[in-house]
């Protein structure tokens, strides 16, 4: 069975995270069908909405780790990167329904979801220092818009997890919901926007995000010509020889 299902019915596109043996970490050949996806999904007119979604326990554990080492994304063509450009410069609708863990990509893609919907249950964290590395998907730009400075620095700085609560107070999730709801009311909603004209949300989409687009295509980039650079220097190695071993990782080394 595929890692990432991709169901399209009514209108609305649906791609679920199908890893759970895994805590649904994403590889590199995931990012590659995510972004195939919605490369689709924006050519296909019969395409009006994309949901992403995840099981009821667990939304992502963020990069698998041994892959991404193995498979470090050292251009814009890596599948990450596409993953990433596609999401935030897609024109159509797309629904985040999160429950349980979302860490690293699975909270900053959040940033690129027109409407998220979180289960009571949701944990959202940003880890990148603690990794050795630098924010993506614009997030060091996104958060201190959203959040303000002091708070965005609270997230990425230390890195610790804030949940769901937290993240509707602070305007990264529209609605709190029991994490069985969460998939089936994101897909209600989703219903609802394939129903209205697609032309009013293109263009209300396009002007709502019209004053940040290229800022955030810029920032995109940049995080990431840094993030691949900081994965091949020793405080990542050391970030992930510490979390294979299980242990904590000693950055007075490095």
């Amino acid at each position: 069975m595929s890692d990432i299902l991709i169901h399209t019915e009514a209108g609305v596109m649906t791609l679920t995270f199908n890893r759970l043996d895994k805590k649904n970490s994403i590889t590199a050949a995931m990012y590659a069908a995510l972004a195939v996806a919605l490369e689709a999904a924006r050519e296909d007119a019969a395409v009006r909405v994309v949901v992403i979604q995840g099981h009821e326990l667990i939304f992502s554990a963020g990069n698998d780790l041994g892959d991404f080492m193995n498979n470090p994304p050292t251009d814009e063509s890596a599948p990450v990167w596409r993953f990433l450009h596609g999401i935030s410069g897609f024109p159509k609708p797309v629904i985040g329904a999160v429950c349980g863990a979302a860490v690293g990509i699975g909270t900053t893609l959040l940033l690129h979801c027109d409407l998220v919907y979180a289960g009571d249950n949701a944990k959202f964290s940003l880890p990148f220092v603690n990794l050795g590395v630098c924010p993506e998907a614009a997030s060091s730009l996104l958060l201190p818009q959203r959040l303000g400075h002091v708070r965005a620095a609270e997230t990425l700085l230390l890195g610790e997890p804030f949940g769901a609560e937290q993240a509707q107070e602070w305007g990264l999730v529209n609605r709190i919901l029991p994490p069985n709801e969460v998939n089936r009311f994101a897909q209600a909603q989703a219903r609802k926007l394939a129903d209205k004209p697609q032309s009013s949300l293109l263009e209300t989409k396009r002007f709502m995000k019209a004053e940040q687009t290229d800022a955030v295509r810029k920032r995109m980039t940049a995080e990431g010509e840094v993030f691949a650079r900081m994965l091949r220097e020793p405080a990542a190695r050391e970030a992930v020889s510490a979390f294979m071993d299980k242990r904590k990782p000693d950055f007075n080394k490095v």
